[in-house]
């Protein structure tokens, strides 16, 4: 007899719900912003490394490059970031932020204050989740 897997079974489903729930909220401050979500996730790590090779953000992001690039062409399009090929190695690309993508760091803590508003669990159980989806994460990749 085949075995039936019901959907409030599976961990992958919750998992989809959450990012898209999570997303959603995020939605009001971006679209502020005038970014998507994948944008502002390209941002946070350009603000925390400012001149990055393409290859570096890909990694970070857990993106292939066939679906970064286009990501970071439009973000060069509005004004974001900058590409240019490296001194060092012509076939590296850097991905710098202009003083716009710079600016639009000064909105991020209400993006991160409307998600703590939003959860429903408290600090604990955050880092808690957390943990646990890095290493899942980790264990997948």
């Amino acid at each position: 007899m085949e075995e039936f897997y019901k959907l409030e079974d599976q961990l992958c489903f919750p998992l989809y719900a959450a990012s898209r729930l999570v997303t959603k909220c995020y939605q009001p401050v971006l679209d502020e912003m005038g970014i998507t979500y994948p944008q502002y996730l390209a941002l946070m790590v350009l603000w925390e490394n400012n001149h990055i090779n393409l290859g570096v953000l890909s990694d970070k992001l857990k993106l292939q490059s066939n679906t970064l690039t286009p990501l970071i062409k439009r973000m060069e399009e509005t004004g974001l970031l900058n590409r240019a090929r490296s001194d060092k190695d012509e076939r590296s690309i850097i991905i710098s932020l202009t003083d716009k993508g710079s600016k639009l760091q000064s909105q991020a803590p209400k993006l991160h204050q409307r998600i703590r508003e939003n959860l429903g669990i408290n600090e604990q159980e955050a880092k808690e989740l957390k943990r646990v989806l890095d290493k899942m994460i980790l264990n997948l990749s």
